[in-house]
Parts: C-alpha cells; sequence; structure tokens
C-alpha cells in the first residue's frame, strides 16, 4: 500500500522527536526506568532521602477497579517491602495533579490490600510527580503533602500516605544536595556532569538505539494524537448538539 503524503511527513517528525528525544520525554524515561531497576532505586533514594533494600518493578501497570470506574496507567509503579512508590514525569500542567495525585494513591491501596487483610496491612504510599513547571506558584523546588489535623498541625492523621511534587527548574538551583540539583540539571540539559547522570545518559542512547521501541513510541504518538483529535471532535459535536437544542 502506498503511503500518504500526510503519513510520510507524521513519520518524519516523529522521528525527528525520536531522535531528539531525552530523559525528559515521558516514554524514554518510563523505558529507562522499568529496564534500568538499579537507576529506579537509585532515583528514588534520591528524591526521598532514603535508603531502599530491594525494589520491585511491577510487570503491569494499569489499574482497573471495575468497569464503570475509570483505571489509571502510572508511569513507574514500585514496590518495596513496605512501600510502594509511582513516579509520574509531568511535562504539561494539566491543572488537575492534585486530583490526579489523590485519585492514583487511592487506587494504589486498592491495588495492594487483599480482601480480608486488616487496614494495617497497607503499605505506605508515594506519589511522586516530577514538573516542569511550578504548579503552586510559591518558587518552592519540593512540595510534600501528608494529612495532618487543621486545629492543631502537630497531630498527624499517620495513614503513611505522601505526595511529593518536585518542580525541576527550581530544583535544579535551590536545593541544597549537589546530587538532586545535578539530576534536574540533567533532565533539563541533558548534560551529564555526575557518575547516575553519566549512566542514565548511556541508558538513554541505548533506548534509543532500540528499534522495537521506536516502533512502539511512533504507534504511541500516533494513538495518542489521534485519541486527542477524537475527544475534540466529540467536544464540537457535542457543543453544537448543545447550541441547537437550546
Amino acid at each position: 500500500m502506498k503511503q500518504n503524503q500526510n503519513d510520510l511527513t507524521t513519520t518524519q517528525t516523529l522521528n525527528e522527536k525520536w531522535d531528539h528525544a531525552t530523559l525528559a520525554n515521558n516514554f524514554i524515561f518510563y523505558k529507562v526506568m522499568r529496564h534500568h531497576p538499579q537507576a529506579c532505586k537509585q532515583l528514588l533514594e534520591l528524591l526521598l532521602g532514603i535508603k531502599i533494600s530491594q525494589i520491585e518493578i511491577t510487570n503491569e501497570e494499569t489499574i482497573e477497579v471495575d468497569y464503570d470506574s475509570k483505571g489509571i496507567r502510572l508511569d513507574v509503579y514500585v514496590k518495596d517491602t513496605t512501600n510502594l512508590y509511582d513516579i509520574e514525569l509531568q511535562i504539561v500542567n494539566t491543572k488537575e495533579l492534585p486530583e490526579r495525585a489523590r485519585y492514583y494513591q487511592g487506587l494504589m491501596d486498592l491495588d495492594t490490600l487483599k480482601s480480608g487483610e486488616k487496614y494495617k496491612k497497607l503499605k505506605n504510599s508515594h506519589i511522586i510527580f516530577i514538573c516542569m513547571d511550578d504548579i503552586f506558584n510559591h518558587n518552592m523546588p519540593i512540595y510534600t503533602f501528608e494529612n495532618l489535623c487543621l486545629e492543631n498541625n502537630k497531630i498527624k492523621l499517620n495513614d503513611r500516605s505522601f505526595k511529593h511534587f518536585f518542580i525541576a527548574p527550581i530544583c535544579a538551583t535551590l536545593v541544597d544536595n549537589k546530587d538532586i540539583r545535578d539530576f534536574f540539571n540533567f533532565l533539563i540539559s541533558n548534560k551529564a556532569s555526575n557518575k547516575f547522570t553519566s549512566e542514565l545518559h548511556n541508558y538513554v542512547a541505548d533506548a534509543k538505539h532500540n528499534m522495537q521501541w521506536r516502533i512502539q513510541y511512533m504507534t504511541y504518538e500516533r494513538q495518542r494524537a489521534y485519541d486527542l483529535e477524537e475527544g475534540m471532535n466529540r467536544k464540537a459535536i457535542e457543543a453544537a448538539r448543545s447550541f441547537y437544542e437550546n
């Protein structure tokens, strides 16, 4: 079958995007973290200031509740003996990240607690958003949230659920920890400056030489563009219907 000009243009554009992609590309970030668990573990330890003995990166990142509930697809879903971690790279401020964090946390709890188990069996959960924009507009590099008593904020609910928002451009300059600054500078500029970021740079290069992943990326981007167009078309039809009905 002969490929039309639009398809050729799209393919060329996607090839160019792939060739210029860095770790700040969602698809590349996902592939690097999933296929290099030690790098993922090191990133978690760096961002949260903790030590992790061993992690398990789940084979299935999609969590479905039932047929009429909204499922979620997690970027990098990680478990250890007592914790759940979800790392999300957020390039665009969708204006709903706090609500997404709330929903993700609830579904992760549902996914891990088996029927009949006591609630104490729930693991500590950490939702981590790496953002390119300061979604809270307070010029802070890191925003960490847990549930506190409004009447006395020294009293914690102790439900062991945490939400972390790392603002990449601010983390690259204002964080005291040099290793964290180096990571976010690498994420923004693609310039490695220490052992960890050099390893990440090599992993990104390896990922971009993987022809299977290139094809997956192009298929993913085409499907995303199609879904976006379909969504816009549905909104236009609904707006027109509403106009005529009113």
